[in-house]
């Protein structure tokens, strides 16, 4: 029976957690301070510690450092919301085996519990050799980083498919506007399946010349052609074991689209000029910002291959119909350019912040996070400034619709703690943030029964 410590000061959120754990057979112990949690670690060994990121004395990265100065392996589990997005990241760097953000579903903490338990932490003294890649749960979260996984119901719908999704070996069918992170997306697919370890090769269909796609799909032999003045490894070879990320899948030409239909139904390829068939072994999943489906009925897309594809689909959400995860993406791109440009501007003013909220990201997440890191190279306070911005985002005008869509949210309770909890509890700037005015904030306080 693995020892667990909850560290969480919302007494109602750490006894659910503590009676959930406890009837999946773990032994918990529940705190509500980095005090009390202080004097826990000091006296008893545990296998994990659950902790909260914001705790009324310590915040949870002072936990993980204490627990992982007695015994580093110990795991370490940190909570956040939405708004913590940086100090997660610290806390990946400082040791935490992984981050949830809250609120979550009790199944999906159990199996990070679970993975975090079977993950053994080798003491840096005891290094001989790279670490086995067997337990690999640590290193794909650390890769997954770049998916932000966010808290308005339709981030959440894309979690829970991926997650169904990644532990199968099906075709997965990828469709979304531009720059909403399909890529992104397969990877966390490949990174959460059997097939972590092994390789991911990404390839843009819209990028390969018609004459060379036989060649580049499935490789060459020496003088199979004019130019082949050597042998080549096709992308499906290359892939053996692992995921094949086909993007922009529809414009493949239809010669192309038979060849690939026959290597994914025999499970084999044949180089360009070879006699000889090479076995391989891949899961594909694909990508595209067309209606596939619409072009089977015009006879553009074979309807086999396209079903052959499609056995499951994902759509991901346009950044405009999730704008309650506009500012935690737009504080992980701002860590990411402080990083890139060695730079440390610390956050958005209130004016950047309402232009964010106003614009309507015709380009996604793509171009939120081009805008961010431009805005990082040219401020020079500590905090983003409304003139750095890009002309069309600075002058656009507010949105009649609520850009935080909080009355239409089933998380919106969450919703408000974290904005206050970002405001350190200014009723008037949450309310700026919820984009509600400061009655509505009251009310929906009261109906809560949320008390500052």
């Amino acid at each position: 029976m693995s020892k667990v410590l909850v560290v969480e000061d919302d007494v109602a959120f750490g006894t659910m957690l503590k009676t959930f754990l406890e009837k999946r057979e773990y032994k918990v112990e529940l705190v509500f301070s980095a005090a009390e949690a202080f004097n826990k670690i000091e006296k008893s060994n545990f296998e994990l510690v659950l902790t909260d990121v914001r705790l009324p004395d310590h915040d949870g990265l002072e936990i993980l450092k204490r627990v992982k100065a007695k015994d580093i392996a110990t795991q370490v589990i940190v909570m956040t919301s939405y708004a913590e997005i940086s100090m997660a990241v610290n806390a990946m760097k400082e040791g935490a085996f992984d981050y949830v953000s809250k609120p979550f579903r009790p199944e999906s903490i159990l199996q990070t519990i679970e993975n975090a338990l079977r993950t053994k932490v080798v003491a840096p003294k005891e290094v001989t050799a790279k670490p086995a890649k067997k337990a690999s749960k640590s290193s794909s979260t650390t890769q997954r980083l770049d998916l932000v996984e966010g808290v308005s119901e339709p981030s959440r719908r894309l979690a829970d498919y991926v997650e169904l999704v990644s532990p199968t070996n099906m075709s997965v069918l990828i469709t979304g506007e531009s720059g909403t992170g399909k890529e992104q997306v397969a990877k966390s697919i490949h990174l959460e399946s059997k097939r972590r370890d092994a390789p991911f090769i990404a390839v843009d269909c819209g990028a390969i010349p018609k004459e060379i796609a036989s060649s580049e799909f499935f490789g060459h032999i020496k003088g199979s052609f004019t130019g082949a003045i050597n042998d080549k490894t096709g992308h499906f070879e290359a892939a053996n074991g692992g995921t094949l990320f086909l993007d922009e899948i529809g414009n493949l030409s239809y010669e192309l689209q038979v060849q690939l239909l026959r290597a994914l139904q025999e499970r084999r390829v044949k180089p360009v000029g070879s006699n000889n068939e090479i076995e391989v072994d891949i899961r594909v999943v694909t990508a595209t910002n067309e209606d596939l489906s619409n072009a089977v009925k015009e006879g553009d897309f074979r309807e086999d291959l396209y079903h052959r594809l499609n056995e499951f689909s994902i759509k991901i959400p346009a950044l405009r119909e999730r704008k309650e995860d506009l500012m935690l993406f737009a504080n992980h791109f701002l860590d990411e350019a402080n990083k890139d440009l060695e730079k440390n501007v610390l956050g958005f003013t209130d004016k950047a912040i309402d232009a964010f909220k106003n614009y309507n990201w015709p380009g996604n997440l793509r171009e939120l996070r081009n805008m961010v890191k431009r805005a990082v190279l040219l401020t020079q306070e500590d905090l983003i400034p409304l003139k750095v911005l890009p002309h069309e985002i600075a002058t656009s005008s507010r949105s009649t619709e609520n850009d935080y869509g909080l009355f239409k949210n089933k998380n919106e309770e969450q919703l408000i703690l974290d904005a206050l909890e970002k405001t350190d509890g200014n009723k008037s700037k949450a309310a700026r943030m919820l984009s509600i005015d400061r009655k509505t904030l009251y009310n929906k306080l009261k109906q809560y029964g949320i008390k500052l």
